[in-house]
This record gives structure tokens, sequence and C-alpha cells, in this order.
């Protein structure tokens, strides 16, 4: 196996796993097959290896998968699973399906983890700064309006029982954007996996897993978004790994200034920490995103300081305090796979 020309010429820091799975290590027999669609309000790319007679096959495969994340998380859709249990009185209990209870296991998870810096439940306040399925805001809210949204938003107003169900203790409305296209990345990637795909890289929105390798023994090489202060850019072998980025691609501009779509949950307000994006690396595209999420809220400081703690490889970017230079951040765990 040998690196593109590009690295070989030292225009790329390169990161790979530190072990890699058996499959790594053979060329898969067949050609290389693209399939291309929208879903979820982007776009998606699979690309695998394998006979054109499995292209059908595996087109009905992701489009099922697509449309079943779709209707179990979209906020856009009244009758999604997301919105029945958001349209739930308090106290009440949702029995989950198994893909929901699965998503928000990891969800709650992640923001005990991050103490709330990727919280699932802040569905009104996505809403309030325009955000959400509701049209986009002309202005800003009041101070008041987002107090009182904040006071009643938020993971910890979430219960889950032995059994899978779920119920609130407040209004708090849940917004699963932040995790379901990563879930949605790993559903595809299982559905390859188990019907025998040796070799295959799904992307959905930017958020990518990969494993195998392709025909001419190469990896799924990614390249990481972005440069900063003159760094060559990060390439990744994606040998069983996922990768996801948040950044602040979507906002919105009132009175001069810029508030991104990353509400910070412990001011209701949309960061303004000196973040533009953040990359992390895990075997979990679910967990990746939301991992990346968290990153974005904590800022430069925590955000390393939490990847270090919790052996995540990241990559983050931002500026300075009255900088317009982009600065970056490697993790410690990325540090070592680009040293490898």
């Amino acid at each position: 196996m040998h690196a593109p020309a590009a690295v070989a010429q030292g225009r790329w820091r390169v990161a790979v796993p530190r072990a890699l799975a058996p499959v790594a290590l053979f060329r898969p027999e067949g050609e290389l097959q693209v399939l291309e669609g929208a879903a979820m309000g982007t776009s998606w790319r699979v690309s695998f290896v394998g006979p054109p007679a499995a292209v059908p096959s595996a087109r009905r495969a992701i489009v099922q998968i697509l449309d079943r994340v779709v209707a179990q998380f979209s906020p856009w859709e009244a009758h999604s699973e997301l919105n029945r249990f958001n349209a739930t009185p308090t106290g009440t209990w949702h029995i989950a399906s198994a893909d929901f209870a699965r998503v928000m296991a990891c969800a709650l998870r992640i923001a005990e983890e991050t103490e709330g810096a990727c919280d699932p439940a802040l569905g009104a306040l996505v809403d309030l700064w325009g955000f959400g399925p509701a049209s986009r805001r002309e202005d800003i809210p009041t101070a008041s309006d987002i107090e009182q949204t904040l006071r009643t938003s938020g993971w910890r107003h979430i219960v889950q029982n032995h059994a899978g169900s779920f119920s609130r203790k407040a209004p708090a409305r849940l917004d699963l954007c932040g995790i379901a296209k990563g879930y949605a990345v790993d559903l595809v990637a299982e559905s390859f996996r188990a019907s025998g795909v040796a070799s295959a890289l799904v992307e959905i929105g930017g958020e990518l897993s990969g494993y195998g390798i392709k025909p001419d023994g190469m990896p799924w090489w990614v390249a990481v978004d972005g440069d900063a202060g003159g760094e060559t850019p990060i390439l990744v072998g994606l040998h069983g790994l996922a990768i996801a980025t948040s950044g602040c691609e979507r906002h919105f501009v009132h009175a001069g200034n810029s508030y991104s779509h990353t509400i910070d949950p412990r001011t209701g307000r949309p960061i303004d920490n000196g973040m533009v994006s953040a990359t992390v690396l895990h075997g979990s595209c679910m967990q990746a995103d939301a991992y990346a999420t968290a990153l974005m809220v904590m800022g430069p400081e925590a955000a390393i300081a939490f990847a270090d703690a919790h052996a995540l490889a990241a990559v983050i970017r931002y500026r300075a305090e009255a900088s317009e230079n982009i600065s970056e951040r490697v993790s410690t765990q990325l540090q070592a796979m680009l040293d490898d």
C-alpha cells in the first residue's frame, strides 16, 4: 500500500488508524461502483467494491435506510417519531422504536459526558433562533424569550426507563439533527457490511465512514476541510473509521453580527467563542457527529482538554480573540495517528 503522489511529496499530513483490521490488508474483488442521491436535506454518495449487478439492490437498501431515518428523526416531517415525542404531554411515556432508543441512549450519554455541550433537547431554542422548521428570523429573540425557552429546554428534562421508553419532565423539545445524520451513515455502512460488501465509503452531507480498501490497494482517503496558519492539510485513511465535522456554515447576519446555528446550551444563544470547525474521528459516525458539536460549544481550550481526556482523535480550527487569522489545534490521539 502506498500513499498518493501528493502525500509522498509532503503536501499532506497523513493520519491512519494505529491498528488495522484484517480487511484493510486484502484487496477486494470487483469493480468500484458509485451511487449518489439526495435525502435529509442534503446529498449522499456511496462508493463500494462489487459487481455492476449489485448496484440496483444497493441503491434500494440505501434509499430504504434514509427514508427510515427521515421518518424517525426529521423535525420537518409532521408525523416523524421525533415530532410525535415532542407532542406527547409531559409525564407520559413514549414507547420508542429500536432506532429511536439507540440514538437517544447515545445522545443522552454524550450529553452527560460533555455536561450538556451536546444537548439533544434544544429543539425549542433551535426554533426560537430560526434554525428549525419555522421560518428564518429577520431579527434576534429578546432576552426574555431566550430565558423563558431555556428554562424548559435541555437533556436533564428527558427521562429514560429500563424498557427503552422516554418521557419529559418539562416541555423540552428534541432536535436530533446533530446526531441523526451520523447515525444514518452508520446504518448504511452496517448494511453494506452485513450484505458481504468488503469495502465501502459512505458519505451523507459531509459525514463519512469507510472500511476496507479500493481495488487499487489504496485506502479511502478523505481530506479534512480547511487549513489554518499555513499548516499542511490533513489526509485521513478511513480504515474502519468515521469522520464528522461541525462548523458555522449555517448562520444568519443581523445588525452586522453573525449568529451560528450551533446553540450554547448554557446561554441559549448561538456560540460566540471563536470556533470555526471541529472534526472528530471515531469508530461510530453517530458519536463523531455528536462529539464534534460538543467541541464547537466548548471552545478551543476546553475542546482540546476534553478530547485528550477522552482519547478522541480531533482537530479544531478557531480564531483567537481580536484576530482574523485561523489557528489549529490537534488532540493527542490524532497527533499519534499523524506521527505513526
